[in-house]
């Protein structure tokens, strides 16, 4: 059977936030669920076995939410079912509101363990780490993030094998792994498994290309999707999901990129190196006058003191 947990409780269609590495981390999150909340959040993936062995406490980190930020879910990675099974049992016991494993990152040292993408090539190992989460984490939904197939679309015999598995939700991110993001996202692929899925009570969510929440409703309309899943239009966007449309200006921009700095420094900064910011930087400045110049000296910056008194210089 079944078990929807939160998810049927949503209105549709719901808006997810994706989980990047790097990108959606604990301090962002929160930055965006105080400017513009989504209907789900994820958190970055996570090693099912490294959550299972000496190494767990440096990977907490990444685990860590607020409440602000509910319904949270914990993407977790790994092709062990008894690992992934008390992994699913760790964030269970870390009070999350769902559990998804990532079938389709296309990263070559997660796929060298069998996991991520390669299990679109192990229909039976993926049906067997669904069912050890769903053992781990009875009272929880478990979830699925993939992708259309390997190296060629294989949605229709995909879908089938995952639905045996009966997750609560398949966020379908519609390219193949071969393809990577290298050509545009094919929903017709999403309308397709909504069409496969119907009658499951697994719901289907799409992914890939979405610009913004108009953006978003068409391709609801087109493809009969349950809800849709955002990931690079979050970057230097923590307005996305804000009712209404926002267009900040530099000022605000930049005030938002400072409390995000310090949201950081005070969760992230004794564990994590500050260059991983930086990636923020051209995101929140886009292309206002002077922003080119006020880049490349917030790239020169090495910590987060150096990063708000150029943006005090600047604005003065």
């Amino acid at each position: 059977m079944v078990e929807s947990g939160f998810w049927k409780k949503l209105k549709r269609p719901f808006f997810v936030l994706a989980p990047m590495a790097d990108v959606t981390d604990p301090p962002f999150r929160q930055i965006i669920a105080r400017y513009g909340k989504p209907d789900v959040m994820y958190t970055q993936f996570v090693s099912a076995d490294g959550l299972c062995s000496r190494g767990r406490s440096v990977l907490l980190h990444d685990l860590r939410y607020s409440e602000e930020e509910r319904p949270i879910v914990a993407q977790l990675f790994g092709a062990h079912p008894d690992k992934m099974h008390d992994a699913a049992a760790l964030v269970q016991a870390l009070g999350f509101d769902g559990v998804d494993i990532n079938m389709g990152c296309p990263d070559k040292n997660v796929e060298k363990q069998g996991a991520g993408a390669a299990l679109m090539k192990n229909p039976k190992l993926a049906r067997e780490l669904i069912r050890a989460a769903k053992a781990g984490a009875p009272k929880l939904p478990v979830s699925i993030k993939t992708r259309i197939g390997y190296r060629q679309n294989e949605i229709a015999t995909w879908i089938l094998a995952l639905l045996e598995g009966e997750p609560a939700v398949i966020t379908i991110h519609a390219r193949t792994r071969q393809e990577m993001s290298k050509v545009p996202a094919r929903w017709d692929t999403v309308r397709e498994a909504v069409t496969i899925a119907k009658g499951s009570g697994t719901f289907i969510v799409g992914n890939g290309d979405v610009f913004d929440v108009e953006d978003a409703r068409k391709k609801v309309l087109e493809t009969g999707c349950d809800g849709v899943m955002f990931g690079r239009a979050i970057f230097g966007n923590p307005w996305l999901f804000a009712k209404g449309e926002i267009h900040p200006k530099l000022a605000e921009r930049l005030r938002v990129l400072n409390e995000h700095i310090k949201a950081f420094e005070i969760i992230l900064g004794e564990v994590k190196p500050f260059p991983i910011m930086k990636k923020h930087f051209k995101s929140y400045l886009g292309f206002f006058p002077g922003a080119k110049e006020l880049r490349a000296q917030l790239m020169e910056c090495k910590n987060a003191n150096d990063v708000r008194r150029a943006i005090e210089r600047y604005l003065r």
